[in-house]
């Protein structure tokens, strides 16, 4: 696991849905995904990025929708992009959380077979993230969560919606 980073954005841009902790749901999550990080721009302003989180948006939600699976109860997709200031990066957070808090995620700790079915998602959600981990949820549920690193200077930022005139003196 990979330590967090506090973040200094007043108002980071987010997006939440609450989603079926089904194929389906994590289906939807992934589009719902696609759909907000387009919005932002991220598929042209940073377009590894945009592919790598799309990835780890996968993983979290099967594995929402597998593992932490509770019959009657969903999971939540949340999105957040934050400018860092300090650090001069744009950081999207990626968070699952689910009713399952007595199922914390682990790294496999060897290799999986060839022929495994299962096992890789949190060596991609790990490889592919800056920083990632688990917090606990009341009153028992977990929040998985990854977080992607952007630089600033790629940014775009919108223009100033007062244009100035210069006026001749």
């Amino acid at each position: 696991m990979k330590s967090e980073i506090p973040l200094d954005d007043p108002e980071p841009r987010a997006h939440t849905a609450l989603l079926t902790s089904t194929p389906k749901g994590a289906a939807i999550g992934r589009r719902i995904a696609r759909q907000q990080l387009t919005a932002w721009d991220l598929n042209s302003l940073w377009p590894e990025a945009f592919h790598h989180a799309l990835i780890i948006v996968a993983e979290l939600a099967a594995n929402a929708s597998t593992h932490g699976r509770t019959p009657g109860r969903g999971f939540e997709l949340h999105l957040s992009l934050t400018t860092a200031r300090r650090a001069c990066t744009t950081v999207l957070r990626i968070e699952v959380s689910d009713c399952r808090g007595d199922r914390r995620p682990v790294l496999p700790s060897a290799a999986c077979p060839p022929d495994s079915q299962s096992g890789r998602g949190l060596t991609l959600v790990d490889a592919l993230a800056d920083r990632w981990g688990t917090l606990p949820r009341e009153p028992n549920s977990k929040t998985v969560w990854a977080e992607l690193d952007l630089p600033v200077a790629e940014f775009k930022t919108a223009p100033d919606p007062s244009p100035t005139d210069d006026v001749a003196a």
